[in-house]
């Protein structure tokens, strides 16, 4: 029961968070820009974790304890998070296909033979 619930938890945040950066930055900044990602995905973690903390909490103080703020509820707050979901799903669907081209190919930087002459002379140490 564990392997299919883990399956299903990681499919689609991990799809976006690791095998979609690696595919659409540039090859020059694609590990940079992957870590970036990756740091916000994490941070986005946080905040959705935090936040869904303290928006849950019940409008009756009698139903809440008395050290958290007045919240839009529990079933508001899943309808929120359920809509930002949906977005994120949305967001996600809008990242180019490389439709079968290598990841040079894909960020436009295949070099013909002329350039890359002029890049090793211009590179080499000689």
């Amino acid at each position: 029961m564990d392997l299919p619930s883990s399956f299903c938890a990681n499919f689609g945040p991990n799809a976006t968070t690791f095998m979609i950066p690696a595919e659409i930055f540039p090859t020059r900044l694609r590990s940079t820009c992957h870590g970036i990602s990756a740091a916000a995905g994490r941070a986005g973690s946080i905040v959705g974790a935090f936040g869904f903390l303290y928006a849950s909490q019940e409008k009756d103080p009698a139903r809440r304890p008395s050290n958290f703020p007045k919240g839009i509820g529990k079933r508001n707050s899943l309808f929120v998070l359920c809509v930002i979901n949906f977005v994120g799903m949305l967001f996600t669907f809008l990242v180019p296909e490389p439709k079968g081209k290598s990841l040079e190919e894909s960020s436009n930087e295949v070099f013909g033979e002329d350039q890359e002459e002029a890049l090793f002379k211009r590179f080499s140490p000689i």
